[in-house]
């Protein structure tokens, strides 16, 4: 799917994926009490990383943007949706630049360290985000990275998740996607 980036049909899953991720925060979320911010156990951030991976850099993180920036934009994150989205943006890098150097060799070994990676990535940013986000209200520099710190159970947990369930979803939608796009032509 990465080498026809403006065929319709990529177009189409980037916005199918932008929907799916979005629902995938909407529906299954679990809020957990922290210091800072609002967080919650939620699969946008697995479904972002299926969707950078089977998707390419571009299509993936658009879908990403959409899905995750738009939930915040219209459940009352707005005023940190662009850090959202800006994690999208660090994450996709940061998989496209590893699975790049994978060749897309999309084993399951590959595909099982760029889950574990896309994990390990979401907790730095959201450390990063949760940062910022106590620095926004007036925090100071030394309370925000204590705070910030305490209230990362609920990304570590997102964070286990997004390990364990990229590779499952990516090899369902890699071939169920194959399956279908083979029937219809």
């Amino acid at each position: 799917m990465r080498t026809r980036e403006n065929s319709l049909v990529s177009i189409i899953m980037t916005g199918l994926f932008a929907a799916i991720i979005y629902l995938g925060v909407w529906v299954l979320r679990i809020p957990v009490p922290a210091l800072v911010g609002r967080p919650f156990i939620h699969f946008g951030n697995t479904l972002t990383a299926v969707a950078i991976l089977y998707l390419g850099y571009r299509n993936g993180m658009l879908a990403g943007i959409i899905g995750l920036g738009g939930f915040d934009l219209l459940n009352g994150y707005a005023a940190t949706s662009w850090l959202t989205m800006l994690e999208v943006v660090v994450v996709a890098s940061v998989l496209t630049a590893v699975y790049k150097g994978m060749h897309y060799q999309d084993s399951k070994k590959n595909i099982i360290i760029l889950g574990i990676i896309a994990g390990v990535t979401k907790i730095f940013t959201a450390y990063c985000v949760s940062i910022v986000e106590a620095l926004m209200v007036g925090t100071s520099l030394n309370v925000a990275l204590v705070s910030s710190f305490v209230s990362l159970p609920a990304t570590v947990i997102n964070s286990i998740s997004t390990a364990i369930c990229t590779p499952i979803l990516y090899f369902a939608v890699r071939d169920g996607a194959r399956r279908v796009l083979r029937k219809s032509v």
